[in-house]
């Protein structure tokens, strides 16, 4: 369910809430495999925008009723709600190796699944159409993943006619290392000769147990590596064991006999692990590494590792390496002007700042601060048009996308909205920021905005659709609204339903394992894993874990946050030894998900504190730093 959508339609009244009913009866019928009869069906129910949708429910049960389907697809195209249907019949198809049926059916355009176009290239081997299928074959061949069996006859078919050379199975396996998978290139080293062999696995070697096999290198000079192959093996060890790789640098240097230009990769892989856990020694690998060997990542963390050190001059320098695309981002020009500020340039610092603030990002709040300014967003309203939405209503497409949300059919809505919207003019595009708002759709009204890079209109963007809710878990936990709020907005866009691939669930974002420790706390009833789909389950038990959270990290809201994102060992991890400003802290996060988490969530609930009465707030409490209370938690 989406909560969003408890927001009723009421500009047009309900035409078809009847025929809604009983369409989400047969339809659930259809998908169970009691398909009904067409017959049955009055005229209301065939004129229902969503009756395709049962259509294709009831052909999807009975996939050898070929011709039926062939017209099916015929009249109806490429529409959304034809695409699992023609994706399971041509798989069907191919199962049963109804080869010129499936080829004439076959669109390379659409069909791209390798399992339809590995069928799509055994069909015309079977056939005889072997006009460039040799090209064809060897090209889905190499693909650095596994691919499923059904693309075994195409690959047999070119064995047999001595086109799977070694060549080709070398270089599939090559691009299976560079892709980080060792276990197929292991299998495809399997069928090399020997020679050829060896230094697939050497490489596989190398990013599997990164340690020991640098070292048998370093011990043995004579013994030859690919370059390729070792510095993936030594960026591996870089990133789980960076104080290993730095106490090797000087022997893997020696060992190979490495100038100053070839080392410089390794300098820059051991610079960045260090950087990544805040170890002192990441500056002097930094000073190892050619400028042309630095891309974006390295010259981001260059800045940070000098931040972490409190290195303003160098901080500095490593700013103006930086590619202009780069410095010119908010994120450098802050971290710009904080330099000028530190080493006394105060009329370049505020110039900084005050080119930042316009910006209305984490950065631009921070450079307010340090200006002594009170902030406010700069609001730029979307230009709307009640009577432009009111005939975008009326496309089928999105007529369809409405009731499917009403219908609970999420992801086909999801469908249906995306291949609508990209036939709209740019103008109409805009309306349908407003048309998905009206349904009270705000995942997609947001995700609308931002495709057209439109971010100010904060009232739009930032509704508060759960307030009773919200306002029940603030009194529970004595966190702010506001607070709750900007967590929901960053974890789920508003979708109750949301569900991640970690198994976190609804608004909140909520592991069942965290949900019921946190349940437990606050006095409330277990939560089941449906449960957590209610917003009015979530939403208290999800801001009773924030709260928890806040406890242990001394009520300081970045930490919190972070945790709440990444962990409260992690964040404990990341603590300094000593006291330090948070938005240097911030900066050396360095999981880049949560230092973007933590970052948002911040600017979220400044726009929705905002809000409330569109009065510049004073942010001067940006300016802080971790508190040593929070620093002594952290190492208990």
């Amino acid at each position: 369910m989406i909560g969003a959508l408890a927001t009723p339609w009421n500009t047009y009244g309900d035409e078809y809430e009847s025929v809604r009913t009983r369409f989400r009866v047969a339809y659930a019928a259809a998908q169970a495999g009691s398909a009904g009869s067409a017959a049955s069906d009055d005229d209301a129910l065939r004129a229902y925008p969503l009756y395709p949708y049962l259509e294709v429910a009831r052909l999807g049960q009975d996939l050898d009723a070929d011709s039926a389907i062939a017209a099916y697809l015929e009249v109806h195209g490429t529409a959304p709600y034809t695409r699992s249907l023609r994706g399971a019949w041509l798989g069907d198809l191919g199962r049963r190796k109804q080869w010129e049926r499936y080829l004439r059916h076959y669109n390379e355009e659409i069909d791209r699944h390798p399992m339809l176009r590995c069928h799509a290239l055994a069909a015309r081997a079977a056939l005889g159409r072997d006009e460039g299928l040799e090209e064809a074959i060897a090209a889905q061949w190499l693909t650095p993943e596994s691919l499923p069996d059904v693309c075994d006859p195409a690959f047999d078919w070119l064995r047999e006619r001595k086109g799977l050379t070694p060549e080709l199975v070398e270089r599939r396996a090559r691009l299976a290392l560079s892709a980080g998978e060792t276990q197929l290139a292991r299998y495809l080293a399997k069928s090399l000769p020997d020679r050829t062999a060896a230094p697939v696995l050497q490489w596989a070697a190398l990013v599997e147990q990164p340690a020991p096999s640098i070292d048998d290198l370093i011990a043995h000079e004579d013994r030859d590596v690919e370059a390729e192959a070792l510095l993936a093996g030594w960026t591996g060890l870089a990133r789980t064991d960076p104080d290993g790789a730095a106490s090797r640098f000087a022997s893997l240097v020696e060992s190979r006999d490495m100038d100053e230009h070839a080392a410089s990769p390794y300098a820059l892989a051991t610079a960045l692990g260090l950087a990544w856990s805040r170890h002192p020694g990441a500056l002097q690998f930094f000073d190892r590494v050619d400028a042309a060997d630095f891309d974006d990542v390295g010259h981001e963390w260059h800045v940070r590792a000098a931040l972490w050190a409190g290195d303003w001059t160098r901080t500095t320098r490593a700013i103006e390496a930086m590619p202009e695309a780069l410095r010119t981002q908010n994120r450098w020009r802050y971290w710009a002007a904080r330099a000028r500020e530190a080493t006394g340039d105060t009329e370049g610092a505020r110039a900084g700042y005050s080119s930042i603030v316009p910006t209305d990002n984490w950065y631009a709040v921070l450079s307010a601060a340090h200006l002594g300014e009170r902030f406010a967003p700069t609001l730029q309203e979307i230009a709307l048009d009640e009577r432009a939405i009111d005939e975008l209503a009326l496309a089928p497409g999105l007529v369809r996308t409405r009731e499917l949300l009403l219908c609970d059919l999420v992801s086909e809505a999801g469908a249906e909205w995306r291949s609508a919207y990209e036939l709209l003019a740019p103008a109409q595009k805009r309306q349908a920021i407003g048309l998905a708002d009206r349904w009270g759709w705000h995942t997609q009204a947001i995700a609308a905005a931002a495709q057209q890079m439109l971010f100010n209109d904060y009232p739009l963007l930032y509704p508060r659709p759960y307030d009773k809710e919200v306002r029940a878990a603030a009194r529970l936990t004595d966190l702010p609204a506001e607070l709750i709020y900007a967590v929901i907005r960053q974890e789920s866009l508003y979708r109750a339903d949301a569900g991640s691939d970690a198994g976190a669930l609804g608004l909140m974002q909520l592991l069942p394992s965290t949900a019921r420790r946190a349940a437990r706390r606050f006095g409330l009833e277990s939560p089941s894993r449906a449960d957590l789909l209610r917003p009015s389950v979530n939403v208290p038990i999800g801001a009773g874990e924030l709260a928890s959270l806040l406890e242990q990290f001394d009520g300081q809201v970045l930490l919190a946050t972070a945790a709440y994102n990444a962990g409260p060992g992690a964040v404990r991890r990341w603590l300094p030894g000593t006291a330090m400003e948070n938005d240097v802290w911030v900066e050396n996060i360095p999981y880049n998900e949560t230092r973007t988490y933590v970052q948002r969530v911040a600017w979220h609930r400044v726009v929705f504190d905002w809000l409330e009465n569109r009065k510049p707030r004073d942010v001067h409490a940006w300016l802080g730093q971790l508190r040593a209370p929070a620093l002594e938690a952290g190492s208990r």
